[in-house]
């Protein structure tokens, strides 16, 4: 394991980030613009899902839209898992962290459910 002196990581968008090596491994998340849109998208879909249901509209386009819906929310979590592998991840490895890797491997079977 490297030792625990604390030191700078720089992501590709230029945003800077200390490091400790302490088992604790910063959150960066450099795609949380992109996520949130995505989010919000997710979220529009799903309310027009609910007002198709009340206005009583036709099941196959109630289908298509949770179809919509559950795209995008595919999309929101593999934005997110983008990111824990690139950063949260690599920084794991470097302090030889198998919990980590447990966790993350946890994570992604109940993501694929």
């Amino acid at each position: 394991m490297s030792d625990n002196k604390p030191h700078i990581h720089i992501d590709e968008n230029g945003n800077e980030y200390v490091h400790t090596h302490d088992g604790k491994h910063p959150h960066v998340h450099t795609n949380t613009k992109a996520v949130i849109n995505r989010l919000n998208r997710a979220i529009g879909h799903l309310e027009s899902v609910r007002n198709m249901v009340e206005d009583g509209r036709d099941c196959t386009e109630v289908l298509i839209q949770i179809a919509a819906v559950k795209s995008a929310i595919n999309n929101v979590g593999k934005l997110i898992l983008t990111d824990h592998i690139e950063h949260c991840i690599v920084d794991a490895i470097e302090d030889n962290d198998l919990e980590a890797i447990k966790d993350l491997e946890d994570a992604i079977n109940k993501f694929i459910k």
